[in-house]
């Protein structure tokens, strides 16, 4: 029987400054960004930002190290059984950090839990039809045929403490979409280096130092505290590093890298990241909710996606707004992802005169009206990205209103189907193209805003999942990626290249996900 006290954040006496003064004698690591994670809740919010800050509190069975590489976590060794099964060792020894035990009736909790309808994480587990703890260290994942990825499928599957969860009634993750609030949503039991001390969403989240993480002895960080203030103001976020006030900002503004680069004691560490930029537009629908035009809906017509996508100078956008820093992108996935290829990547060329030809073609010679909703917290200079295409859909009659909003409203408008057009990014944690094809593409996938559906592709997107010939795998894989890319579901805009700008007193990897992983980092 496990017995186990939960955590509880601190509360604030006083409001705090909005920045934090010198650390005292342990090491404080202070850093900041432009947006909070959602939620502490592990399975509810497959976003970017959420699983890198629960990435420090929670562990997964696989993880990866920072060139991606996968590597023990929670389960030391993992071997395929036969019939396409594969049975997990777990480390033992490990402890929650409220004390309790870490066993196999964890494992099996947490996979239950990651297929609960309010869970974002389903499709990383659309294979699995059980999960057996064996023994207390022992458990066997039981696919419906074989899965050749699956170790890849579940470094983002983090570990929640089953006695914890009963007894604070987050037995389901939060429903966000819903704006449900819960236990889970700013308490955290993980086993992970560092242990939630005080969680204010949106203000202040305050990690220490888990004396008693099993992976002390191997990556032994000196890191004692970890101070996070997320600070959406861009020309703040670089005063604080400029001044000292904090060590390291994960999004630098990018016009001011040279700036930084050229301060003392700073510096600016780059990396080609594996994420997509791109637009959706809702094709399946009826009648668009933001449009002037009644009765039916100018996305559903192929010629106006393609008119949109070639009025869009995604080059103007990689030099004017990003600095350099993007490439323009032909497919939602990037270098470094299977599946990749340059040939696919490759654009249709941008011509305005072509794209005007397509509308009137279409019968929208005279335009039509619809709003882009667009994060303004998220992405490297979303909310100017969204911008300049505002400017570029102008010039073949599309008159678009922007609404720039934080992620916090924006992601939920997506996940409750309620958007005509939107600005969304795509990052691959798989390193498989199947990720993609499964949240975005396929006409179930809980990601896919558009209505698009595609019956072959959706038997590819099924079939791959099992196919454990690569040369084959890979076939299926080319011939998705060539039908998404001829049917122009998206629009994509560019990959990004993110920039991480930290003071010379702090050593710490970048690493293409854009996720910090303060358990390789060290205070000078």
């Amino acid at each position: 029987m496990k017995t186990a006290t939960f955590l509880k954040g601190a509360v604030l006496a006083a409001a705090l400054p909005m920045l934090i003064g010198a650390a005292s004698a342990e090491n404080v690591l202070r850093w900041t960004s432009q947006g909070d994670a959602l939620t502490l809740d592990p399975q509810s919010q497959n976003e970017g930002p959420t699983t890198a800050m629960n990435q420090n509190i929670y562990e997964s069975l696989v993880k990866r190290d920072w060139n991606l590489v996968l590597e023990p976590g929670l389960a030391e060794s993992w071997t395929p059984l036969d019939d396409g099964n594969w049975e997990f060792k777990l480390r033992q020894g490990v402890k929650f950090h409220d004390g309790a035990d870490f066993t196999a009736e964890d494992v099996v909790f947490t996979f239950n839990r990651a297929n609960a309808a309010s869970s974002d994480f389903k499709e990383y587990l659309k294979t699995i039809t059980e999960v057996k703890a064996v023994d207390d260290y022992t458990v066997h994942i039981i696919t419906d045929n074989p899965n050749p990825i699956l170790p890849n499928e579940l470094t983002s599957i983090f570990i929640v403490d089953k006695g914890w969860a009963e007894r604070n009634r987050v037995v389901e993750p939060q429903d966000y979409a819903a704006k449900q609030e819960t236990f889970a949503v700013r308490n955290a039991n993980g086993t992970g280096p560092f242990i939630v001390e005080q969680r204010l969403p949106d203000e202040l989240t305050v990690l220490v130092k888990n004396p008693d993480w099993w992976g002390l002895e191997d990556q032994p960080h000196n890191i004692d505290k970890i101070e996070y203030r997320p600070i959406k103001n861009a020309a703040t976020r670089v005063a604080a590093l400029l001044s000292g006030e904090v060590d390291f900002v994960l999004d630098p503004p990018l016009q001011d890298l040279k700036r930084i680069e050229a301060a003392d004691g700073l510096g600016v560490k780059t990396v080609n990241q594996i994420r997509t930029i791109f637009f959706g537009m809702d094709q399946g629908i009826d009648e668009l909710r933001s449009s002037n035009i009644k009765g039916k809906n100018p996305f559903a017509d192929k010629r106006v996606r393609q008119a949109m996508y070639q009025a869009l100078d995604v080059e103007a956008i990689r030099r004017v707004v990003m600095e350099g820093q993007s490439f323009p992108a032909g497919i939602i996935t990037s270098p470094g992802v299977l599946g990749f290829t340059e040939e696919l990547d490759e654009r249709l060329p941008f011509d305005v005169e072509g794209a005007k030809q397509l509308m009137a073609d279409a019968g929208y010679a005279d335009g039509f009206s619809v709003q882009l909703d667009c994060p303004n917290n998220r992405y490297n200079n979303d909310e100017n990205i969204c911008q300049a295409a505002v400017a570029m859909l102008a010039k073949i009659g599309i008159d678009v209103k922007l609404e720039a909003i934080p992620k916090s409203e924006h992601f939920p408008k997506l996940q409750n189907r309620v958007t005509d057009f939107y600005m969304l990014g795509w990052g691959v944690p798989t390193l498989d193209s199947a990720y993609v094809f499964d949240f975005l593409y396929d006409s179930e996938g809980s990601w896919n805003v558009t209505g698009f559906s595609n019956a072959r592709l959706d038997e590819l997107a099924e079939t791959m999942a099992s196919e454990t010939d690569l040369d084959k795998r890979a076939a299926m894989i080319a011939e998705a990626w060539a039908i998404a890319k001829d049917d122009i579901a998206y629009l994509p805009i560019h990959h990004q290249v993110i920039a991480w700008g930290m003071s010379d007193k702090l050593d710490m990897p970048i690493v293409a996900n854009d996720s910090p992983h303060f358990r390789w980092a060290r205070m000078n």
